[in-house]
């Protein structure tokens, strides 16, 4: 271990050379060996790396910005801490999820947000930067981004979402209309399981309801439940949440106004609530009883159902 603990502090010692060929090189070596190494991660945080990897997210060198990037990520796994107390890594970050020199970095670099998010407390603080939020919608508008940055983009706008007063900020900065537009034009395995859930998270908030109206969000939603679509049981489930939050913010007006709309899905929300996984079971049920569907006339199999279930 001491061996290695002197080669780690070595490297570290060549990211503040005036080369840029050595700092590039020792970028390099330390993004090999956090990855193949995962016990040399703490001695890469502790030897001083994590600044000067930071610093190199600024970098026009492209081998530079990629392997600063990956690094951190790797670092990002054990060492959540240590990077959000370093000065101006969200901002790194940023930069780097808006300027990429290739699309590995930004990649990396909203995978390095997504891992830092699975901590509860640091939702709020990364939510409040707006070049993160700009940055991640900008990858999901783009129709060049590859799908697994398009991926941890979306994993990374639903960990920001989680902390709810994000939310706003999230429909506010315009990321409604990419999301739709991923959900009815982008065929990729798992996106649409992935952009469904963040949108069912967005829409949990009182200024959801307008921006999903301007784009007849709700329509796109309702067809995520009909059979023919061959949505899989995580969107259907993700689509039903997405419409109860809808209305449990939007309150009595929503309601109203897409009640019809909704119903004409009777057929895909009971599904879920008689064979859906428990919490998409309870979902489907609360929306049911949100939308009154007791009240209205079905088809005979649907009024044996709600007998049978108690709204």
């Amino acid at each position: 271990m001491e061996v290695k603990r002197r080669a780690v502090k070595n490297l570290v010692t060549k990211l503040s050379s005036v080369s840029e060929q050595i700092r590039t090189e020792a970028i390099c070596e330390l993004r090999l060996i956090s990855k193949n190494d995962p016990d040399s991660r703490p001695l890469i945080a502790d030897a001083g790396a994590v600044p000067y990897l930071s610093e190199s997210l600024y970098s026009s060198n492209k081998l530079s910005q990629e392997n600063a990037t990956a690094t951190l990520h790797n670092l990002s796994i054990s060492h959540k801490d240590l990077l959000m107390s370093t000065r101006g890594l969200l901002d790194a970050l940023s930069h780097a999820l808006r300027n990429p020199s290739s699309p590995s970095v930004a990649q990396c670099a909203a995978g390095t947000i997504f891992s830092l998010l699975t901590v509860e407390s640091y939702r709020s603080i990364i939510g409040h930067k707006r070049d993160i939020l700009f940055g991640l919608i900008d990858i999901i508008k783009n129709p060049n981004s590859d799908s697994r940055t398009v991926k941890d983009a979306l994993k990374a706008l639903f960990g920001i979402a989680l902390y709810p007063m994000n939310r706003a900020h999230i429909v506010e900065l315009g990321a409604v209309p990419p999301l739709f537009s991923l959900l009815c034009n982008d065929g990729r395995a798992g996106i649409l399981e992935d952009v469904t859930a963040v949108i069912a998270q967005i829409a949990g908030c009182e200024e959801s309801w307008e921006a999903f109206r301007k784009i007849s969000g709700v329509g796109v939603l309702v067809d995520m439940l009909d059979s023919s679509t061959g949505s899989s049981n995580r969107t259907k489930e993700n689509a039903i949440s997405a419409l109860l939050n809808l209305v449990q913010c939007g309150g009595e007006e929503t309601v109203n106004s897409i009640r019809g709309i909704v119903l004409g899905a009777v057929d895909g929300i009971i599904e879920v609530a008689e064979n859906g996984t428990d919490k998409g079971r309870s979902k489907a049920m609360a929306l049911l009883k949100i939308l009154d569907v007791s009240s209205c006339t079905f088809q005979e199999e649907h009024m044996d159902y709600l007998s049978n279930h108690s709204l």
